[in-house]
């Protein structure tokens, strides 16, 4: 009796671990374990115009926490600067400028100093600007948006008098 019930047990569980026969071709003909994947896969091609938001911080010592920012051509730009340190925007004030590639930085920054009732920011040079944020101090933050440029690297700088030698980067558009 004992051997009938192995005899039956064992073909049971050979059965099942084949399959069980006519089913088992069925099941592998359905692609059904492909289609979970293909939907998981979508989301990974997300188009460029969703969006990026980007944040840097700059402090008392005169220096961004990042030297490199990135973001796709035609991508919305979300961009925060915050100001870890303590001073007032008066004694150490800092924004962002991402200016266009070719740019004379050096004269930018000389033309910027003199625009201090702008955040330091010349109109004259409007033109070679792609985006800009406020002057803020010590404990402030600021965004600003702004459509991403044609691919390309482009620096950003400081304009507050002084700074844009140690606060410099670049924003990288891929």
């Amino acid at each position: 009796m004992k051997l009938i019930k192995l005899a039956l047990i064992a073909g049971v569980v050979s059965l099942s671990a084949c399959g069980g026969g006519e089913n088992s071709s069925q099941a592998t003909d359905q692609p059904a374990a492909e289609t979970p994947k293909a939907e998981a896969e979508a989301p990974a091609a997300a188009p460029a115009a969703e969006g990026v938001t980007l944040e840097i911080t700059g402090d008392d010592a005169m220096k961004y926490d990042k030297t490199e920012l990135r973001a796709k051509a035609g991508q919305k730009v979300t961009l925060t600067l915050h100001h870890s340190g303590k001073l007032a925007k008066e004694a150490m004030g800092h924004n962002i400028v991402i200016l266009k590639t070719g740019t004379d930085i050096a004269a930018f920054a000389a033309k910027a100093v003199e625009a201090k009732a702008n955040d330091y920011f010349p109109e004259s040079e409007a033109a070679n600007v792609i985006a800009h944020t406020k002057v803020i101090g010590g404990g402030e933050s600021v965004t600003i948006e702004f459509t991403a440029p044609a691919a390309g690297t482009y620096p950003f700088i400081c304009s507050f008098p002084g700074h844009y030698g140690f606060m410099k980067g670049e924003f990288i558009v891929e």
